[in-house]
């Protein structure tokens, strides 16, 4: 995240920097050359900025740009007047002063991956050609090549602009009663079910985690989503078409009849969007299993049906005042564990164990923040003195707090300093986070510390000795607000029971017992070697018998394209 934040300031400082510059070089002194170099750098910067901030307004850069590159070309030339020039210049600015509304317009139409639809000329078309002619007037300037270059240049991308915006317009205000080529591409795929999606940036991992098990499911879907920066990750996870979908009128268009069944994995407000279609069958299905109080929304009373993981989230429902009909819950277990090896107890404690830390984030409300980055300097200070190799999992969204972001930044300046010394092969940041599945890290390890969150659900599947973190001040009422910490090891915040807690971790674990019994509670009753089927047969089940043979369209080349 704070590599992120740097980049982006980076960016914007060289454009800035660079257009302001190119510009009063041109404009003030006669080194035409080195000013129309500064200009081509600056287009380098912009373009660099719009990919390290999608939809950045780059307008007033643009038009200094433009105008000290036609500064130079007049000069360069020395013929004074030139109506070739003149108009070329009337046209290059005005292509600059309307890419950001044709960009902005753009932005309401349907995007695509993953469907063959044929790729016409769109705003982004213009995006991209209307910086390329500012670098090629710069270009003609430098050759010093007559003004007729670069009216024609200017007026080829004005006609390019000229076609996108028309098309834009009569969609917008004369829309068509024939089908769009997306409508008609996904009529021919005949989706049968959509896994709807609305989350902040960098919540990918929610739909990730569901794909290969809607794959198995053997019927064609689509993936629907509400914000334009999840298409590319999410299409090169999934071979089914993936739709971003900006407005309502959208979503209308890319419904088709043959659709029968919606998938939410969150409690996101858009998908609120999604609930009205009453013809559909709505479930969430979550990204997560855990005793935190987001896991009991009231809001998920909307929904047709709630796949819970086991008995346990029925009666974390109930425990919360959620008042839900017994027959909207369907227990599916937990798919994702199945891969997860399992030790079944007694369990011979490691001689040097590895332990799995995944501190969660503050939460977006206070009742919601069981983060124990305040006090894992500390506590993963503990676990090194006692030998053991840590691997670190933060949650994705730790950075968008600064302060836990800091405390981050310590935990992992321990354990690079610890590996360097020692050799044991911490793990930390992307490794741990993204070259690492949580699967493999739960295989990984002897043993978890974990704070309130669906890792733990997880973790119980291994049957294997976990710690909770106690980050609030509920004292001996923490089990009974958290059920799960029960089977697990509780560690007050103080830390000062961290001594006993790490010794019955790693040593006696005299839960493992209780642990076993819970697992079946929290995850479902489903054989091991075919666990992932109590959610595929559910699946099935309301989506009842296929309507076509299952099978996905061709995938063209370009795989994100737009209508």
């Amino acid at each position: 995240m704070r590599g992120t934040l740097v980049r982006k300031l980076l960016a914007r400082v060289l454009t800035v920097g660079l257009a302001v510059l190119a510009f009063l070089v041109l404009l003030l002194t006669g080194a035409t050359v080195p000013g129309l170099l500064l200009a081509v750098a600056a287009l380098g910067a912009g373009a660099w900025e719009r990919r390290v901030r999608p939809g950045a307004d780059l307008a007033a850069e643009s038009v200094l740009v433009a105008a000290g590159v036609l500064i130079g070309y007049a000069r360069r030339l020395d013929a004074g007047f030139d109506p070739a020039l003149a108009a070329a210049g009337l046209t290059l600015l005005a292509l600059v002063l309307l890419d950001g509304p044709l960009r902005a317009a753009g932005g309401l139409e349907i995007r695509v991956a993953n469907l063959p639809v044929r790729a016409g000329l769109t705003a982004g078309h213009v995006g991209v050609a209307v910086p390329a002619l500012v670098a090629a007037v710069a270009l003609g300037a430098l050759l010093a090549l007559p003004t007729w270059y670069a009216l024609l240049v200017s007026l080829l991308v004005g006609a390019l602009a000229g076609v996108v915006g028309l098309r834009l317009a009569r969609r917008r205000f004369r829309p068509s009663a024939a089908a769009s080529p997306v409508t008609r591409a996904l009529r021919e795929h005949q989706p049968e079910f959509l896994l709807y999606f609305s989350a902040p940036p960098g919540s990918e991992y929610q739909v990730t985690m569901w794909l290969p098990y809607l794959e198995r499911i053997g019927r064609p879907f689509l993936v629907l989503l509400r914000e334009p920066e999840f298409l590319a990750p999410i299409a090169a996870a999934t071979r089914a078409p993936v739709v971003y979908c900006p407005t309502l009128k959208a979503m209308d268009e890319t419904l088709t009849s043959s659709l029968k069944v919606a998938f939410y994995v969150n409690h996101g407000a858009k998908n609120a969007h999604c609930v009205r279609f009453t013809q559909l069958t709505h479930i969430q299905i979550h990204h997560g299993d855990s005793d935190k109080a987001p896991s009991a929304n009231p809001v998920t009373a909307i929904f047709d049906k709630n796949f819970v993981a086991g008995q346990a989230a029925i009666d974390r429902y109930a425990r919360a005042g959620v008042r839900i009909p017994a027959e909207k819950f369907v227990i599916v277990g937990r798919p994702q564990v199945e891969a997860i090896e399992v030790r079944r107890p007694p369990l011979t404690p490691p001689a040097e164990p590895t332990v799995l830390y995944t501190p969660t984030w503050t939460g977006h409300h206070a009742d919601a923040d069981y983060c124990s980055l305040p006090v894992a300097e500390a506590l993963v200070g503990r676990l090194l003195a006692r030998g053991a190799t840590v691997i670190l999992r933060a949650h994705p969204y730790t950075a968008q707090n600064p302060a836990s972001a800091r405390q981050l930044a310590r935990v992992t300046e321990l354990l690079a300093a610890d590996r360097s010394r020692t050799g044991r092969p911490h793990v930390w940041g992307v490794e741990a986070s993204r070259t690492l599945s949580l699967v493999d890290c739960v295989n990984r390890s002897d043993a978890l510390v974990s704070d309130v969150s669906g890792v733990i659900s997880d973790y119980l599947y291994s049957g294997k000795p976990y710690v909770v973190t106690d980050m609030g001040a509920d004292g001996d009422e923490f089990t009974a607000r958290f059920p799960l910490a029960r089977s697990g090891y509780v560690l007050r915040r103080d830390l000062a029971d961290v001594d006993g807690v790490l010794d019955r971790l790693l040593g006696d674990d005299p839960l493992a017992g209780a642990r076993w019994a819970t697992r079946t509670h929290y995850l479902g009753d489903f054989p091991v070697e075919s666990y992932a089927e109590g959610f595929l047969s559910a699946a099935r089940a309301h989506l009842g018998t296929p309507t076509v043979p299952a099978q996905r369209p061709p995938v063209p080349a370009g795989r994100g394209q737009a209508e």
